[in-house]
């Protein structure tokens, strides 16, 4: 019964902490690190589950750790992301006495540096993700801010045919300057379905299972 109520004041005491307006900012950054961390296992594990599977050679313990390790650094790299980003935020707020956009650009830009600087394989991927994302609303920034003239046509398809041709002359003719996942991904869809010897590896398999 003692540990009971220790409890209950305990979850009392916290939930009190909590509602706190003075403690808000601060909290944030907490939950902030929370939600990085959740978020960056959630997406990386079943990505790293199937490319390494179907990619990566090696008994099932190496697989199963490389698989560990990929979902552990792109939680962790989230999670401090999160927590630097939103507390460089608080602080510039705290010190200015209010919010400008300069202030997410700047906090941003030493989380970056500092957590997603190194140049390794996840970091990468999700550099290269974000790219991606951040033309797309720059160029609709630019059309709203009448920077660029509205397009009469949808410019998508032209989109689409410049990106499949770019990236495929890079495959076909400069393949080392593509990511290695990339790299894997496309040499399954366009070298390897060049190569078979019988039904077993034109339909079954895409190659055929080693001999024993």
């Amino acid at each position: 019964m003692g540990a009971e109520t220790m409890l209950k004041t305990l979850l009392y005491t916290v939930n009190s902490l909590l509602q706190q307006q003075k403690y808000r900012a601060a909290l944030a950054v907490v939950k902030g690190f929370r939600n990085g961390a959740v978020y960056g296992a959630k997406i990386r594990a079943p990505h790293a589950l199937v490319m390494t599977f179907l990619f990566k050679s090696g008994s099932l313990r190496e697989k199963f750790k490389a698989i560990a390790q990929a979902t552990y650094t792109h939680s962790r790299n989230l999670a401090y992301f999160v927590f630097t980003y939103k507390g460089l935020r608080a602080l510039q707020s705290q010190i200015q006495g209010k919010k400008i956009p300069f202030h997410s650009f700047l906090a941003a830009c030493i989380g970056g540096w500092l957590v997603f600087g190194e140049n390794n394989n996840i970091n990468s991927q999700i550099n290269m993700y974000l790219l991606s994302r951040i033309l797309f609303g720059l160029s609709r920034l630019a059309v709203e801010k009448g920077y660029i003239p509205e397009p009469k046509q949808d410019p998508f398809p032209l989109f689409a045919a410049l990106v499949w041709g770019i990236v495929l002359w890079l495959f076909e003719y400069h393949r080392h300057t593509l990511q290695p996942s990339l790299q894997s991904s496309m040499t399954y869809l366009y070298d390897d379905s060049n190569v078979w010897h019988d039904v077993s590896d034109f339909l079954v398999y895409n190659k055929r299972p080693a001999s024993k």
